[in-house]
């Protein structure tokens, strides 16, 4: 019997949502004896270590109980999303509005597919980059860059992964 993803993606939002949490990402990986299931939490201003442990015990059990990851052992790993965390859906992109934002997508846009900018805004299913805060001085004597727009408007369904880019 395989792993029913969706199954366990389910339990770790009914056990997330009762703590006031949001799940980001659920993966399992590996085989064997080497499998891991990874589920990464996050809330606004940050997840605790006792965030991480509270939901590794209440989803660890319900997944035990329930046999949902057959097949023997795993590692189960509950994590917080760090600094340069993955966005994944619409509300992220609202949520880390004005943030920098670094996006590869999956058709290029004005010949490229990867863009580093300031998420200036995310309408009906797409996002506006600020890309200017990213310009690289010409070293003298070199040629310039060809001309690149300062905004650049990303369809969410162009994007095939975007993260957010530590400002510290």
């Amino acid at each position: 019997m395989a792993l029913d993803i969706e199954h366990v993606r389910g339990i770790v939002a009914r056990v997330a949502a009762s703590r006031d949490l949001e799940v980001v990402e659920v993966e399992f990986r590996g085989g064997g004896k080497s499998r891991m299931l990874r589920v990464f939490i996050d809330k606004p201003g940050g997840v605790s270590h006792e965030d991480c442990a509270n939901v590794s015990h209440e989803v660890g059990t319900i997944l035990d109980v329930e046999d949902a990851v057959p097949g023997g052992s795993y590692l189960l790993e509950v994590s917080s999303p760090g600094l340069d965390r993955k966005l994944v859906g619409p509300a992220d992109y609202q949520r880390f509005t004005g943030s920098v934002v670094k996006v590869m997508t999956r058709e290029p846009i004005d010949g490229g597919r990867h863009f580093q900018g300031r998420l200036e805004a995310f309408q009906d299913g797409r996002l506006t980059l600020d890309l200017s805060a990213n310009r690289k001085n010409s070293k003298k004597g070199s040629r310039p860059a060809p001309p690149t727009p300062q905004r650049i408007d990303i369809e969410l369904g162009n994007i095939e992964r975007a993260n957010l880019v530590p400002e510290i």
